[in-house]
Protein backbone atom coordinates (compact mmCIF):
# COMPACT_ATOMS: atom_id res chain seq x y z
CA UNK A 1 0.00 0.00 0.00
CA UNK A 2 3.16 2.45 0.61
CA UNK A 3 2.95 2.63 -3.53
CA UNK A 4 -0.49 3.95 -3.88
CA UNK A 5 0.14 5.92 -0.57
CA UNK A 6 3.26 8.16 -2.36
CA UNK A 7 1.02 8.36 -5.63
CA UNK A 8 -1.32 9.64 -3.40
CA UNK A 9 0.57 12.04 -1.74
CA UNK A 10 1.84 13.06 -5.11
CA UNK A 11 -1.78 13.84 -6.55
CA UNK A 12 -2.30 15.54 -3.29
CA UNK A 13 0.70 17.71 -3.99
CA UNK A 14 0.02 19.11 -6.97
CA UNK A 15 -3.56 19.70 -6.60
CA UNK A 16 -4.75 20.10 -3.06
CA UNK A 17 -6.83 23.09 -3.60
CA UNK A 18 -8.96 21.30 -6.00
CA UNK A 19 -9.11 18.03 -4.27
CA UNK A 20 -10.51 19.57 -0.89
CA UNK A 21 -13.21 21.19 -2.52
CA UNK A 22 -14.06 18.38 -4.58
CA UNK A 23 -13.98 16.13 -2.10
CA UNK A 24 -16.27 18.71 0.37
CA UNK A 25 -18.37 18.30 -2.55
CA UNK A 26 -18.98 14.36 -2.82
CA UNK A 27 -19.99 14.64 1.22
CA UNK A 28 -22.60 17.39 0.39
CA UNK A 29 -23.75 14.98 -2.97
CA UNK A 30 -23.97 11.78 -0.55
CA UNK A 31 -25.19 13.62 2.56
CA UNK A 32 -27.67 15.32 0.16
CA UNK A 33 -28.85 11.78 -1.11
CA UNK A 34 -29.47 10.81 2.10
CA UNK A 35 -31.05 13.67 3.69
CA UNK A 36 -33.12 13.76 0.18
CA UNK A 37 -34.43 9.87 0.69
CA UNK A 38 -34.75 10.05 4.39
CA UNK A 39 -36.68 13.91 4.26
CA UNK A 40 -39.05 12.39 1.44
CA UNK A 41 -40.07 9.39 3.60
CA UNK A 42 -40.95 11.23 6.59
CA UNK A 43 -42.57 13.59 4.96
CA UNK A 44 -44.58 10.93 2.82
CA UNK A 45 -45.39 8.75 5.88
CA UNK A 46 -45.94 12.14 8.60
CA UNK A 47 -48.51 13.29 5.70
CA UNK A 48 -50.33 9.91 5.71
CA UNK A 49 -50.39 9.54 9.04
CA UNK A 50 -51.92 13.47 9.97
CA UNK A 51 -54.76 12.32 7.07
CA UNK A 52 -55.74 9.23 8.80
CA UNK A 53 -55.84 11.33 12.06
CA UNK A 54 -58.38 13.58 10.53
CA UNK A 55 -55.53 16.53 10.89
CA UNK A 56 -54.23 17.05 6.96
CA UNK A 57 -55.51 20.47 6.76
CA UNK A 58 -53.59 21.31 9.16
CA UNK A 59 -50.00 19.93 8.30
CA UNK A 60 -47.69 21.73 6.48
CA UNK A 61 -46.67 20.43 3.39
CA UNK A 62 -44.84 23.33 2.08
CA UNK A 63 -41.55 23.72 4.30
CA UNK A 64 -41.03 19.63 3.58
CA UNK A 65 -41.78 20.40 -0.20
CA UNK A 66 -39.58 23.14 -0.89
CA UNK A 67 -36.74 21.31 1.34
CA UNK A 68 -36.81 18.29 -0.72
CA UNK A 69 -37.02 20.38 -4.02
CA UNK A 70 -33.62 22.29 -2.10
CA UNK A 71 -31.87 19.25 -1.92
CA UNK A 72 -32.49 17.88 -5.22
CA UNK A 73 -31.49 20.58 -6.90
CA UNK A 74 -28.45 21.27 -4.50
CA UNK A 75 -27.40 17.71 -4.93
CA UNK A 76 -27.17 17.56 -8.98
CA UNK A 77 -24.88 21.09 -8.71
CA UNK A 78 -23.37 19.79 -6.20
CA UNK A 79 -22.46 16.77 -8.08
CA UNK A 80 -21.77 18.53 -11.02
CA UNK A 81 -19.11 20.29 -9.36
CA UNK A 82 -17.48 17.70 -7.53
CA UNK A 83 -16.98 15.67 -11.16
CA UNK A 84 -15.71 19.19 -12.27
CA UNK A 85 -13.07 19.64 -9.74
CA UNK A 86 -11.96 16.22 -8.80
CA UNK A 87 -11.49 14.82 -12.68
CA UNK A 88 -9.91 17.69 -13.55
CA UNK A 89 -7.19 17.59 -10.49
CA UNK A 90 -6.68 14.04 -11.25
CA UNK A 91 -6.10 14.25 -14.51
CA UNK A 92 -4.00 17.31 -14.12
CA UNK A 93 -2.06 15.20 -11.37
CA UNK A 94 -1.57 12.50 -13.87
CA UNK A 95 -0.14 14.60 -16.15
CA UNK A 96 2.92 16.14 -13.76
CA UNK A 97 3.45 12.23 -12.74
CA UNK A 98 3.79 11.41 -16.05
CA UNK A 99 6.58 14.52 -16.65
CA UNK A 100 8.02 12.90 -13.58
CA UNK A 101 8.02 9.53 -15.03
CA UNK A 102 9.04 10.61 -18.42
CA UNK A 103 12.00 12.37 -16.62
CA UNK A 104 13.06 9.19 -14.24
CA UNK A 105 13.18 7.25 -17.49
CA UNK A 106 15.60 9.57 -19.28
CA UNK A 107 17.77 9.48 -15.77
CA UNK A 108 18.25 5.80 -16.18
CA UNK A 109 21.89 4.34 -16.59
CA UNK A 110 22.80 4.05 -20.27
CA UNK A 111 23.09 0.10 -20.61
CA UNK A 112 19.24 -0.11 -18.68
CA UNK A 113 17.82 2.14 -21.83
CA UNK A 114 19.71 0.44 -24.04
CA UNK A 115 17.25 -2.29 -23.42
CA UNK A 116 13.89 -1.04 -22.96
CA UNK A 117 11.69 -1.81 -25.72
CA UNK A 118 10.05 1.16 -27.00
CA UNK A 119 6.11 -0.86 -26.75
CA UNK A 120 6.73 -1.76 -22.73
CA UNK A 121 7.99 2.38 -22.18
CA UNK A 122 5.22 3.24 -23.77
CA UNK A 123 2.59 1.46 -22.13
CA UNK A 124 4.46 2.28 -18.45
CA UNK A 125 3.71 6.55 -19.51
CA UNK A 126 0.47 5.60 -20.65
CA UNK A 127 -1.03 2.51 -19.21
CA UNK A 128 0.16 2.55 -15.94
CA UNK A 129 -0.13 6.02 -15.07
CA UNK A 130 -4.05 5.30 -16.24
CA UNK A 131 -4.56 3.04 -14.07
CA UNK A 132 -3.70 5.31 -10.95
CA UNK A 133 -6.68 7.34 -11.74
CA UNK A 134 -8.46 5.22 -9.43
CA UNK A 135 -6.54 5.87 -6.48
CA UNK A 136 -8.38 9.59 -5.62
CA UNK A 137 -11.88 8.86 -7.69
CA UNK A 138 -12.61 5.27 -6.09
CA UNK A 139 -10.49 5.41 -3.12
CA UNK A 140 -9.53 8.09 -1.73
CA UNK A 141 -12.48 10.75 -2.12
CA UNK A 142 -15.36 8.08 -1.32
CA UNK A 143 -13.73 6.76 1.58
CA UNK A 144 -13.54 10.06 3.25
CA UNK A 145 -16.64 10.88 2.38
CA UNK A 146 -17.94 7.85 3.18
CA UNK A 147 -16.55 8.17 6.66
CA UNK A 148 -18.13 11.47 7.05
CA UNK A 149 -21.39 11.18 6.33
CA UNK A 150 -21.64 7.74 8.68
CA UNK A 151 -20.57 10.20 11.65
CA UNK A 152 -23.21 12.83 10.32
CA UNK A 153 -26.08 10.25 9.99
CA UNK A 154 -25.77 8.91 13.53
CA UNK A 155 -25.42 12.57 15.37
CA UNK A 156 -28.54 13.84 13.12
CA UNK A 157 -30.67 10.30 13.32
CA UNK A 158 -29.42 10.36 17.12
CA UNK A 159 -30.95 13.95 17.62
CA UNK A 160 -33.60 13.46 15.01
CA UNK A 161 -35.43 9.56 15.85
CA UNK A 162 -33.11 7.60 19.04
CA UNK A 163 -29.73 6.96 19.63
CA UNK A 164 -30.61 3.41 19.86
CA UNK A 165 -31.89 3.17 16.17
CA UNK A 166 -29.15 5.57 14.87
CA UNK A 167 -26.25 3.47 16.31
CA UNK A 168 -27.66 0.19 14.80
CA UNK A 169 -28.28 2.05 11.56
CA UNK A 170 -24.82 3.43 11.17
CA UNK A 171 -22.95 -0.16 12.70
CA UNK A 172 -25.04 -2.64 10.95
CA UNK A 173 -24.08 -0.80 7.75
CA UNK A 174 -20.54 0.20 8.76
CA UNK A 175 -19.82 -3.70 9.90
CA UNK A 176 -21.30 -5.23 7.00
CA UNK A 177 -20.11 -2.32 4.13
CA UNK A 178 -16.62 -3.08 5.57
CA UNK A 179 -16.68 -6.78 5.16
CA UNK A 180 -18.36 -7.56 1.91
CA UNK A 181 -14.80 -4.66 0.60
CA UNK A 182 -12.50 -6.36 2.82
CA UNK A 183 -13.86 -9.50 0.67
CA UNK A 184 -13.94 -8.11 -2.17
CA UNK A 185 -10.64 -6.57 -1.60
CA UNK A 186 -9.03 -10.21 -1.09
CA UNK A 187 -10.56 -12.17 -3.97
CA UNK A 188 -10.01 -9.35 -6.46
CA UNK A 189 -6.00 -8.91 -6.27
CA UNK A 190 -4.80 -11.61 -8.42
CA UNK A 191 -7.73 -11.22 -11.17
CA UNK A 192 -7.55 -7.68 -11.31
CA UNK A 193 -3.38 -8.27 -11.50
CA UNK A 194 -3.86 -10.86 -14.29
CA UNK A 195 -6.36 -8.39 -15.93
CA UNK A 196 -3.95 -5.71 -16.40
CA UNK A 197 -0.73 -7.86 -17.32
CA UNK A 198 -2.69 -9.63 -19.94
CA UNK A 199 -3.91 -5.98 -21.22
CA UNK A 200 -0.38 -4.68 -20.99
CA UNK A 201 0.85 -7.76 -22.96
CA UNK A 202 -2.45 -7.27 -25.88
CA UNK A 203 -1.04 -3.59 -26.04
CA UNK A 204 2.64 -4.49 -26.75
CA UNK A 205 1.60 -6.77 -29.00
CA UNK A 206 -0.65 -4.76 -31.15
CA UNK A 207 2.16 -1.93 -30.80
CA UNK A 208 4.93 -4.18 -32.12
CA UNK A 209 2.35 -5.16 -35.29
CA UNK A 210 1.46 -1.49 -36.34
CA UNK A 211 5.17 -0.54 -35.64
CA UNK A 212 6.74 -3.68 -37.52
CA UNK A 213 3.98 -4.22 -40.28
CA UNK A 214 6.07 -3.40 -43.43
CA UNK A 215 8.89 -6.12 -41.94
CA UNK A 216 6.16 -8.35 -41.06
CA UNK A 217 4.49 -8.70 -44.59
CA UNK A 218 7.92 -8.61 -46.26
CA UNK A 219 8.82 -11.92 -44.09
CA UNK A 220 5.76 -13.46 -44.34
CA UNK A 221 5.29 -13.03 -40.49
CA UNK A 222 1.92 -10.79 -40.49
CA UNK A 223 -0.61 -13.87 -40.05
CA UNK A 224 1.42 -15.33 -37.23
CA UNK A 225 1.93 -11.68 -35.42
CA UNK A 226 -1.52 -10.98 -35.71
CA UNK A 227 -2.61 -14.65 -34.20
CA UNK A 228 -0.55 -13.58 -31.21
CA UNK A 229 -2.43 -10.48 -30.80
CA UNK A 230 -6.07 -11.78 -31.20
CA UNK A 231 -4.63 -15.00 -28.44
CA UNK A 232 -3.80 -11.98 -26.62
CA UNK A 233 -7.08 -10.23 -27.24
CA UNK A 234 -8.89 -13.32 -26.11
CA UNK A 235 -6.85 -13.73 -22.69
CA UNK A 236 -7.68 -10.03 -21.59
CA UNK A 237 -11.14 -10.21 -22.48
CA UNK A 238 -11.31 -13.40 -20.53
CA UNK A 239 -9.29 -11.62 -17.04
CA UNK A 240 -11.23 -8.55 -17.71
CA UNK A 241 -14.79 -11.07 -17.35
CA UNK A 242 -13.36 -12.30 -14.45
CA UNK A 243 -12.94 -9.33 -12.57
CA UNK A 244 -16.01 -7.67 -13.77
CA UNK A 245 -18.24 -11.11 -12.32
CA UNK A 246 -16.44 -10.56 -8.69
CA UNK A 247 -17.84 -7.10 -8.94
CA UNK A 248 -21.32 -7.98 -9.84
CA UNK A 249 -20.67 -10.22 -6.50
CA UNK A 250 -19.68 -7.71 -4.60
CA UNK A 251 -22.65 -5.55 -5.94
CA UNK A 252 -25.00 -8.40 -4.62
CA UNK A 253 -24.07 -8.62 -1.24
CA UNK A 254 -23.88 -5.16 -0.95
CA UNK A 255 -27.01 -5.50 -1.82
CA UNK A 256 -28.15 -7.81 0.51
CA UNK A 257 -26.27 -6.10 3.32
CA UNK A 258 -28.50 -2.98 2.37
CA UNK A 259 -31.90 -4.87 2.57
CA UNK A 260 -30.60 -6.46 5.65
CA UNK A 261 -29.66 -3.69 7.49
CA UNK A 262 -32.51 -1.60 6.29
CA UNK A 263 -35.13 -3.82 7.28
CA UNK A 264 -33.36 -4.42 10.49
CA UNK A 265 -34.01 -0.17 11.46
CA UNK A 266 -37.01 -0.75 9.97
CA UNK A 267 -38.25 -3.69 12.51
CA UNK A 268 -36.55 -1.92 15.40
CA UNK A 269 -38.06 1.49 14.01
CA UNK A 270 -41.40 -0.37 14.09
CA UNK A 271 -40.89 -1.73 17.53
CA UNK A 272 -39.23 2.08 19.00
CA UNK A 273 -43.32 3.21 17.55
CA UNK A 274 -44.58 0.60 19.69
CA UNK A 275 -43.32 1.88 22.44
CA UNK A 276 -43.92 5.21 21.67
CA UNK A 277 -40.51 6.07 21.69
CA UNK A 278 -40.49 7.65 18.08
CA UNK A 279 -43.55 8.44 15.92
CA UNK A 280 -44.07 5.92 12.47
CA UNK A 281 -42.95 9.37 10.45
CA UNK A 282 -39.64 9.21 12.48
CA UNK A 283 -39.13 4.84 12.02
CA UNK A 284 -39.87 5.88 8.36
CA UNK A 285 -36.63 8.43 8.06
CA UNK A 286 -34.41 6.02 9.75
CA UNK A 287 -35.20 3.25 7.30
CA UNK A 288 -35.48 5.56 4.01
CA UNK A 289 -31.87 6.93 5.36
CA UNK A 290 -30.39 3.47 5.69
CA UNK A 291 -31.57 2.94 2.36
CA UNK A 292 -29.86 5.98 0.73
CA UNK A 293 -26.17 4.84 2.65
CA UNK A 294 -25.90 2.52 0.08
CA UNK A 295 -24.73 5.36 -2.20
CA UNK A 296 -21.55 5.64 -0.45
CA UNK A 297 -20.12 2.39 -1.17
CA UNK A 298 -20.60 1.95 -5.52
CA UNK A 299 -17.36 3.52 -5.76
CA UNK A 300 -15.85 1.83 -3.57
CA UNK A 301 -17.07 -1.34 -4.67
CA UNK A 302 -14.99 -0.37 -8.44
CA UNK A 303 -12.14 0.66 -6.63
CA UNK A 304 -11.20 -2.35 -4.59
CA UNK A 305 -11.84 -4.91 -7.94
CA UNK A 306 -9.54 -3.15 -9.30
CA UNK A 307 -6.71 -2.41 -6.55
CA UNK A 308 -4.37 -5.23 -7.27
CA UNK A 309 -4.34 -3.31 -10.81
CA UNK A 310 -3.54 -0.23 -9.43
CA UNK A 311 -0.97 -1.36 -6.85
CA UNK A 312 1.05 -2.92 -9.58
CA UNK A 313 0.60 0.00 -11.99
CA UNK A 314 2.13 2.25 -8.77
CA UNK A 315 4.51 -0.25 -8.03
CA UNK A 316 6.32 0.00 -11.40
CA UNK A 317 5.52 3.84 -11.80
CA UNK A 318 7.45 4.15 -8.29
CA UNK A 319 10.57 2.87 -9.42
CA UNK A 320 10.62 5.34 -12.68
CA UNK A 321 9.76 8.30 -10.67
CA UNK A 322 13.05 10.64 -9.72
CA UNK A 323 13.51 10.22 -5.95
CA UNK A 324 12.28 13.33 -4.06
CA UNK A 325 14.68 16.45 -3.70
CA UNK A 326 15.42 15.65 -7.24
CA UNK A 327 15.33 19.04 -9.29
CA UNK A 328 15.48 19.52 -12.93
CA UNK A 329 18.86 20.69 -14.06
CA UNK A 330 19.93 23.66 -14.04
CA UNK A 331 19.99 25.93 -17.69
CA UNK A 332 23.16 25.98 -19.31
CA UNK A 333 25.30 28.58 -18.87
CA UNK A 334 26.86 31.23 -21.84
CA UNK A 335 29.80 28.93 -23.63
CA UNK A 336 33.45 29.40 -21.99
CA UNK A 337 36.01 29.86 -24.80
CA UNK A 338 38.38 26.81 -24.89
CA UNK A 339 41.89 28.14 -23.49
CA UNK A 340 44.40 28.35 -25.67
CA UNK A 341 46.49 24.91 -25.97
CA UNK A 342 43.83 23.14 -24.11
CA UNK A 343 42.37 20.09 -25.91
CA UNK A 344 38.44 20.23 -26.73
CA UNK A 345 38.09 16.06 -24.95
CA UNK A 346 40.52 14.57 -23.31
CA UNK A 347 40.52 11.16 -21.78
CA UNK A 348 43.28 9.61 -20.06
CA UNK A 349 43.60 6.00 -18.39
CA UNK A 350 40.09 5.08 -19.37
CA UNK A 351 39.28 1.51 -18.41
CA UNK A 352 35.78 -0.07 -18.90
CA UNK A 353 34.20 -3.15 -17.86
CA UNK A 354 30.53 -3.74 -19.14
CA UNK A 355 28.21 -5.17 -15.92
CA UNK A 356 28.54 -8.26 -15.70
CA UNK A 357 31.53 -9.16 -18.02
CA UNK A 358 34.57 -10.72 -16.72
CA UNK A 359 37.10 -9.21 -18.33
CA UNK A 360 37.21 -5.01 -19.19
CA UNK A 361 36.62 -4.00 -22.69
CA UNK A 362 38.88 -1.01 -22.90
CA UNK A 363 41.93 -0.68 -20.74
CA UNK A 364 44.43 2.35 -20.48
CA UNK A 365 43.26 4.41 -23.11
CA UNK A 366 43.76 7.75 -23.91
CA UNK A 367 42.63 10.47 -26.54
CA UNK A 368 43.22 14.31 -26.95
CA UNK A 369 41.15 15.49 -29.28
CA UNK A 370 41.66 19.20 -30.66
CA UNK A 371 39.28 21.74 -31.53
CA UNK A 372 38.37 21.41 -35.51
CA UNK A 373 40.23 18.21 -35.34
CA UNK A 374 38.71 14.58 -36.39
CA UNK A 375 39.71 11.69 -34.82
CA UNK A 376 38.52 8.13 -36.26
CA UNK A 377 38.52 4.84 -34.29
CA UNK A 378 38.93 1.89 -36.30
CA UNK A 379 38.89 -1.82 -35.38
CA UNK A 380 36.97 -4.83 -35.65
CA UNK A 381 33.65 -5.22 -33.84
CA UNK A 382 33.77 -5.52 -29.92
CA UNK A 383 36.69 -4.09 -29.27
CA UNK A 384 35.01 -0.69 -27.73
CA UNK A 385 34.69 1.95 -30.01
CA UNK A 386 31.02 2.47 -29.41
CA UNK A 387 31.78 2.07 -25.81
CA UNK A 388 34.67 4.82 -26.20
CA UNK A 389 31.64 7.43 -27.71
CA UNK A 390 29.46 5.98 -24.98
CA UNK A 391 32.31 7.08 -22.20
CA UNK A 392 33.07 10.97 -23.77
CA UNK A 393 29.26 11.39 -24.22
CA UNK A 394 29.21 10.65 -20.34
CA UNK A 395 26.42 8.31 -20.77
CA UNK A 396 28.55 5.66 -18.74
CA UNK A 397 31.02 5.85 -16.26
CA UNK A 398 34.71 4.39 -16.69
CA UNK A 399 35.87 2.17 -13.78
CA UNK A 400 39.40 4.18 -13.85
CA UNK A 401 40.70 7.62 -15.88
CA UNK A 402 39.41 10.96 -16.28
CA UNK A 403 37.16 12.50 -19.07
CA UNK A 404 37.42 16.27 -19.49
CA UNK A 405 35.87 18.40 -21.62
CA UNK A 406 37.39 22.20 -22.69
CA UNK A 407 39.42 21.74 -19.42
CA UNK A 408 36.38 20.09 -16.98
CA UNK A 409 35.93 17.03 -16.13
CA UNK A 410 32.73 15.06 -16.86
CA UNK A 411 31.13 14.68 -13.48
CA UNK A 412 31.40 18.27 -12.47
CA UNK A 413 28.63 19.15 -15.61
CA UNK A 414 25.21 19.67 -15.44
CA UNK A 415 23.04 17.36 -17.83
CA UNK A 416 22.20 20.18 -19.66
CA UNK A 417 25.18 22.00 -19.35
CA UNK A 418 27.45 18.61 -20.99
CA UNK A 419 24.41 18.41 -24.07
CA UNK A 420 24.76 22.04 -25.13
CA UNK A 421 28.37 21.33 -25.32
CA UNK A 422 28.71 17.80 -26.86
CA UNK A 423 26.31 16.00 -29.35
CA UNK A 424 26.25 12.29 -29.50
CA UNK A 425 25.32 10.32 -32.44
CA UNK A 426 24.52 6.76 -31.81
CA UNK A 427 24.81 3.83 -34.86
CA UNK A 428 20.40 3.63 -34.28
CA UNK A 429 18.57 7.00 -33.72
CA UNK A 430 14.84 7.90 -33.75
CA UNK A 431 13.48 10.77 -35.78
CA UNK A 432 10.54 12.45 -33.95
CA UNK A 433 8.35 15.08 -36.12
CA UNK A 434 5.99 15.38 -38.32
CA UNK A 435 7.90 16.95 -40.93
CA UNK A 436 11.37 17.23 -42.37
CA UNK A 437 11.62 20.68 -40.47
CA UNK A 438 10.20 19.83 -36.90
CA UNK A 439 12.88 16.98 -37.21
CA UNK A 440 15.64 19.26 -37.44
CA UNK A 441 13.75 21.70 -34.50
CA UNK A 442 13.42 19.36 -32.09
CA UNK A 443 17.73 19.91 -31.64
CA UNK A 444 16.86 23.35 -31.83
CA UNK A 445 13.41 25.03 -31.57
CA UNK A 446 14.84 28.93 -33.13
CA UNK A 447 15.62 27.08 -36.10
CA UNK A 448 14.85 29.11 -39.01
CA UNK A 449 13.93 27.90 -42.84
CA UNK A 450 17.75 28.91 -44.33
CA UNK A 451 19.12 27.48 -42.01
CA UNK A 452 17.35 24.11 -42.21
CA UNK A 453 17.57 24.25 -46.08
CA UNK A 454 21.45 24.28 -45.55
CA UNK A 455 22.06 21.72 -43.07
CA UNK A 456 20.34 19.61 -45.66
CA UNK A 457 22.34 20.26 -48.25
CA UNK A 458 25.02 19.73 -46.61
CA UNK A 459 24.39 16.31 -46.13
CA UNK A 460 22.95 15.90 -49.52
CA UNK A 461 19.29 15.75 -48.78
CA UNK A 462 18.02 18.79 -50.70
CA UNK A 463 16.62 16.40 -53.58
CA UNK A 464 15.20 14.15 -51.37
CA UNK A 465 13.29 17.45 -49.47
CA UNK A 466 12.63 18.69 -52.40
CA UNK A 467 10.98 16.08 -54.30
CA UNK A 468 9.04 15.27 -51.04
CA UNK A 469 7.40 18.26 -51.21
CA UNK A 470 9.82 20.63 -49.05
CA UNK A 471 10.06 21.40 -45.44
CA UNK A 472 6.97 21.05 -44.32
CA UNK A 473 6.09 18.05 -46.30
CA UNK A 474 4.41 15.19 -44.25
CA UNK A 475 6.00 12.51 -43.04
CA UNK A 476 5.22 9.12 -41.31
CA UNK A 477 6.25 8.06 -37.97
CA UNK A 478 10.15 7.65 -37.52
CA UNK A 479 10.55 8.62 -40.76
CA UNK A 480 9.26 5.87 -42.04
CA UNK A 481 9.04 5.81 -45.97
CA UNK A 482 12.55 7.12 -46.29
CA UNK A 483 15.18 4.77 -47.14
CA UNK A 484 17.67 3.82 -44.42
CA UNK A 485 20.52 6.34 -45.64
CA UNK A 486 18.08 9.09 -46.04
CA UNK A 487 16.92 8.49 -42.17
CA UNK A 488 20.44 8.40 -41.44
CA UNK A 489 21.52 11.51 -43.51
CA UNK A 490 18.50 13.33 -41.66
CA UNK A 491 19.78 11.80 -38.00
CA UNK A 492 23.19 13.88 -39.01
CA UNK A 493 21.73 16.93 -40.41
CA UNK A 494 19.45 16.96 -36.51
CA UNK A 495 23.07 16.48 -35.05
CA UNK A 496 24.55 19.31 -37.07
CA UNK A 497 21.77 21.97 -36.09
CA UNK A 498 23.18 21.66 -32.32
CA UNK A 499 26.60 22.90 -33.32
CA UNK A 500 28.15 21.49 -30.85
CA UNK A 501 31.48 21.82 -29.55
CA UNK A 502 32.42 17.60 -29.70
CA UNK A 503 30.66 15.99 -32.21
CA UNK A 504 30.60 12.08 -31.41
CA UNK A 505 29.71 10.09 -34.48
CA UNK A 506 28.89 5.88 -34.91
CA UNK A 507 29.24 4.93 -38.06
CA UNK A 508 27.87 8.24 -39.72
CA UNK A 509 27.73 6.60 -43.20
CA UNK A 510 26.69 3.57 -42.61
CA UNK A 511 24.43 2.65 -45.55
CA UNK A 512 25.20 5.37 -48.17
CA UNK A 513 27.84 4.52 -51.12
CA UNK A 514 30.70 6.31 -51.29
CA UNK A 515 30.57 9.63 -53.49
CA UNK A 516 27.34 10.41 -50.90
CA UNK A 517 29.01 9.47 -48.10
CA UNK A 518 31.97 11.57 -48.92
CA UNK A 519 29.85 14.47 -49.44
CA UNK A 520 28.17 13.93 -46.47
CA UNK A 521 31.52 13.62 -44.67
CA UNK A 522 32.41 17.52 -46.84
CA UNK A 523 29.35 19.16 -45.50
CA UNK A 524 29.79 18.00 -41.79
CA UNK A 525 32.87 19.80 -41.62
CA UNK A 526 31.85 23.01 -43.59
CA UNK A 527 29.05 23.59 -40.97
CA UNK A 528 31.11 22.64 -37.89
CA UNK A 529 34.54 24.29 -39.48
CA UNK A 530 35.80 24.29 -34.97
CA UNK A 531 34.49 21.68 -33.90
CA UNK A 532 36.62 18.32 -32.56
CA UNK A 533 34.65 15.32 -33.92
CA UNK A 534 35.41 11.77 -33.20
CA UNK A 535 33.82 9.23 -34.81
CA UNK A 536 33.76 5.01 -34.74
CA UNK A 537 33.97 3.83 -38.14
CA UNK A 538 34.53 0.70 -40.44
CA UNK A 539 34.73 2.12 -43.65
CA UNK A 540 37.55 3.46 -45.29
CA UNK A 541 36.28 6.71 -46.66
CA UNK A 542 35.57 7.67 -42.62
CA UNK A 543 38.85 7.03 -42.09
CA UNK A 544 40.74 8.61 -45.06
CA UNK A 545 38.19 11.99 -43.92
CA UNK A 546 40.29 11.45 -40.29
CA UNK A 547 43.00 13.80 -39.60
CA UNK A 548 44.39 11.17 -37.33
CA UNK A 549 43.49 6.58 -37.00
CA UNK A 550 43.42 5.28 -33.64
CA UNK A 551 43.16 1.29 -33.62
CA UNK A 552 41.71 -0.39 -31.08
CA UNK A 553 43.07 -3.81 -30.22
Amino acid sequence: MKDILLVLRLIWRKQRTSLIRGTALAVAVVAMGVALLGLSGWFITAAGAAGLAGIGIAFNVFQPSAAVRLLALGRTAARYGERLLTHDATLKSLTDIRVSLLRGVLALPFQTLSRLRGAETMNRLVADVDALDGIALRLFIPAVSAVVVYLGTFAILAWLTSPVLAGWIVLSFTLGVGAVLVWTARHAMAPSRRAEKALQAFRIRIIDLLRARDDLVVYGRLPDQAAAVTTAETRMRENLDATDRLERRAGLMLALTTTLSAGTALWLGGALVARGTITPAQAALGFFATLALAETVQPLRRGLADLGRMLDAARRVRRLLPRDGETVPAPALARAPVPPGRPALEMTGIAYRHPGAERTVIRDFSLSLAPGETVALAGASGRGKSTVLALAAGLIQPEKGQILLAGQPLTNLTETGLRAEMTYLPQRSMLLGQSFFDMLALADPEIDENRALAVLEAVAMSRTVAGRGGLHARLSENGAGLSGGEQRRLAVARALVRRPRVLLLDEPTEGLDRPTALRVLRGIREILPRAAILTASHRKAEQEWADRLIRMS
